[in-house]
């Protein structure tokens, strides 16, 4: 299995230019939120009932336990925003049908859409479409990135960057 650094590096060469990176800022948070809302159903009652589970909730445990086999510090951090998604997603899976399919697809839609807009500034097509591990490694990147801008994880940084280049 491939590395964080490996992983991060791959993704890397497929975003260099900031234009792509700027809108995977937007994307990514769009589609991340669609697939927890359109995930947010059915929710199966637990117990008594005063507890459930969702395929959303399933999906988060499986690609927590992905992020923290990479690492300790960014499967922490992963679990974290990976956690405020499935709440937002779980309100917006709570609306009447209509408007939580339009919610979710919208989202899904439209995240897709500014990403296929930065990937045509990058004149790349996206990662995924030679590695579908890709779609978990956005969402990663785009911590990563903000950890590297916050000058945190500058060993990863530097690491990845050599890799990438």
């Amino acid at each position: 299995m491939k590395t964080l650094v490996e992983h991060l590096a791959n993704y890397a060469a497929y975003h260099r230019d900031h234009r792509n990176v700027a809108t995977h800022f937007i994307g990514i948070p769009m589609i991340v939120l669609a697939v927890a809302t359109l995930l947010g159903r059915p929710a199966m009652p637990l117990g008594d009932g005063s507890a459930y589970l969702t395929p959303a909730m399933v999906v988060y445990v499986l690609s927590c336990l992905f992020y923290l086999r990479l690492s300790a510090g960014f499967g922490a951090a992963m679990a974290v925003v990976l956690a405020l998604f499935l709440y937002a997603g779980a309100h917006l899976a709570a609306f009447p049908t209509g408007a939580w399919l339009a919610a979710g697809v919208g989202l899904f839609v439209a995240g897709w859409i500014i990403q296929f807009i930065g990937h045509y500034y990058e004149g790349r097509k996206p990662a995924f479409v030679d590695d579908l591990v890709g779609l978990l490694i956005g969402p990663l990147f785009l911590v990563a990135e903000t950890a590297f801008a916050c000058g945190l994880a500058t060993g990863t940084r530097d690491a990845m960057e050599a890799r990438a280049s």
